[in-house]
């Protein structure tokens, strides 16, 4: 089984996270010793390599899903006709 290649995405966040958080920790640690440069350095890496591999990875496209809209519900009480209704008679002044 063939290994995938990392994306382009991938490799562009992976190499920025490296960078920026080598660069901010050893600022934030102040550490001068090659021990604690080495911690930074792998700690970076760790990062790295994590935050590249949370990137999404596009894959094949599923069409979406379409809703059927609900079926229209009958109407079920009747509407009473104008013709339905008693005349009402006006009383002679």
């Amino acid at each position: 089984m063939a290994m995938p290649r990392p994306t382009a995405a991938q490799l562009a966040y992976g190499s920025c996270t490296v960078v920026l958080a080598t660069l901010a920790m050893l600022l934030l640690s102040g550490t001068s010793s090659g021990a604690g440069i080495a911690v930074v350095a792998v700690s970076a890496l760790a990062l790295g390599l994590l935050v590249a591999m949370r990137v999404p990875v596009p894959g094949p496209r599923r069409p979406a899903a379409v809703e059927q809209p609900a079926p229209p519900e009958a109407v079920r009480a009747p509407l009473p006709s104008p013709a339905c209704e008693p005349a009402r008679e006006r009383a002679a002044p």
